[in-house]
């Protein structure tokens, strides 16, 4: 017998950082004027953020990342550079979201019990309807990377 926690039961009994992962998922915007990037819409905490989720069992932060993305926006993508991974407490717990810039490749939304909306926006106006202002430096990031040359 383990003398050690069980790994599962309710989470307010756990301990340890909780990983999660996600891109700020991002396309050209129509008639090919800069771009637009993807914030979703979650009716359990009535927020704006980019598509991200906890890593199952085993699963590389990356691996986790593009299956949220398809997950919560229905829509493919190609993976580029890191971004800044984002740290802060949920229900007591430290948690630690790595981030991904994401070119969407093709697809289309569908509504769900996790996410109902989805919208597509110039990045000035996704910097306004971000819930958390933690999120804005993932963006921030992500202009940047883009304008590299």
């Amino acid at each position: 017998m383990s003398a050690g926690p069980r790994a599962t039961g309710p989470a307010k009994h756990r301990t340890g950082t909780v990983r999660a992962a996600g891109c700020v998922l991002w396309r050209r915007a129509p008639g090919g004027r800069g771009i637009e990037v993807c914030l979703v819409h979650r009716p359990r905490y009535d927020d704006w953020s980019f598509p991200k989720g906890k890593l199952k069992r085993g699963e590389e932060p990356l691996a986790a990342a593009v299956r949220e993305v398809l997950e919560e926006t229905g829509h493919h993508c190609a993976p580029g550079e890191p971004l800044p991974t984002s740290r802060y407490p949920v229900d007591g717990r430290p948690k630690e979201v790595s981030y991904w810039a994401a070119e969407a490749t093709g697809g289309s939304f569908t509504a769900n019990a996790e996410v109902d909306r989805i919208l597509w926006l110039a990045p000035d106006a996704a910097r306004v309807r971000l819930t958390q202002p933690r999120d804005v430096r993932q963006l921030t990031a992500l202009l940047g990377t883009l304008a590299a040359p």
